[in-house]
């Protein structure tokens, strides 16, 4: 069976409660032998860490969305660095910017994204990134932090996180890759308009390519409208081998490898 990894999955989000055990099962049987839950607030990134502790299959990323940016204040970031310290967490995230909903105040955003990205740095993390509207703003910040960790002879250098679920051009995922960033494709890429991600998918170094479901969430092709979960990583994996042309073997084996890399995830 091939294996396959999803990067990027909500596991521990209310829209799985009714049968979270049988999703996890359905990805084992679909080859998904590697999960990360990232949190987006204090207790989902609790709930994350539940979650891998429990399962053998799941790795925890800890952090706070850009939407929920004015929650985290100096004890949140304690809680945060204690999380961090669990034995499977293995990157600070979901954090970034995100100006499209503009939930949270675009300089509350910038402050705890930098918060995080300096916590990061303190535990020798990688981040997950979320970027939705912010290039410009995403890129100056992730540039000065790796200013920051090249300066300090960090030991991220060269795999400092993932730009997840990319919405971004070939030119911005180049820059990101420069830096020492890794590229996250999402269920988009199997839609029929996103050429763009397709592109993105096509040209990014393979050794700098991740691929999620982002589940529940950005479900892909042909069960778009539906509840998204880890097992359909697969097509995601297939969408990306048919821009490249290759294996879905190919593919998998080598977003694994990537994955496994930049995590450090054991086993």
């Amino acid at each position: 069976m091939i294996e396959l990894v999803d990067s990027h999955c909500h596991l521990d989000q209310p829209h799985f409660d009714s049968d979270r055990e049988a999703v996890i099962a359905r990805a084992a049987e679909n080859g998904v032998t590697k999960l990360i839950n990232p949190g987006v607030d204090l207790p989902s990134s609790r709930a994350a860490v539940a979650l891998a502790r429990q399962h053998p299959c799941i790795y925890a990323a800890v952090g706070v969305h850009p939407h929920d940016a004015t929650t985290l204040d100096a004890a949140a970031l304690a809680e945060l660095k204690a999380l961090a310290r669990a034995p499977k967490s293995v990157a600070i995230g979901e954090i970034g910017l995100d100006y499209y909903r503009d939930l949270s105040p675009r300089d509350v955003q910038r402050r705890a994204f930098q918060a995080q990205l300096d916590l990061a740095a303190e535990l020798g993390l990688p981040v997950i990134v979320h970027d939705r509207d912010a290039h410009a703003d995403v890129l100056a910040m992730l540039s000065s932090w790796s200013v920051s960790l090249h300066d300090s002879r960090s030991a991220l250098n060269g795999k400092l996180g993932v730009l997840h679920s990319f919405s971004g051009d070939v030119a911005l995922a180049r820059r990101a890759v420069a830096l020492g960033f890794y590229i996250g494709i999402s269920g988009p890429v199997t839609y029929k308009n996103a050429d763009q991600t397709r592109e993105v998918a096509r040209t990014v170094p393979m050794e700098r390519l991740l691929i999620e479901t982002d589940a529940p969430y950005l479900t892909p092709q042909p069960y778009r409208g539906k509840r998204n979960e880890p097992a359909y990583v697969r097509l995601v994996a297939r969408a990306v081998a048919e821009a490249r042309g290759l294996t879905l073997e190919q593919v998998a084996a080598q977003t694994l490898a990537n994955t496994t890399t930049l995590f450090g995830m054991a086993g």
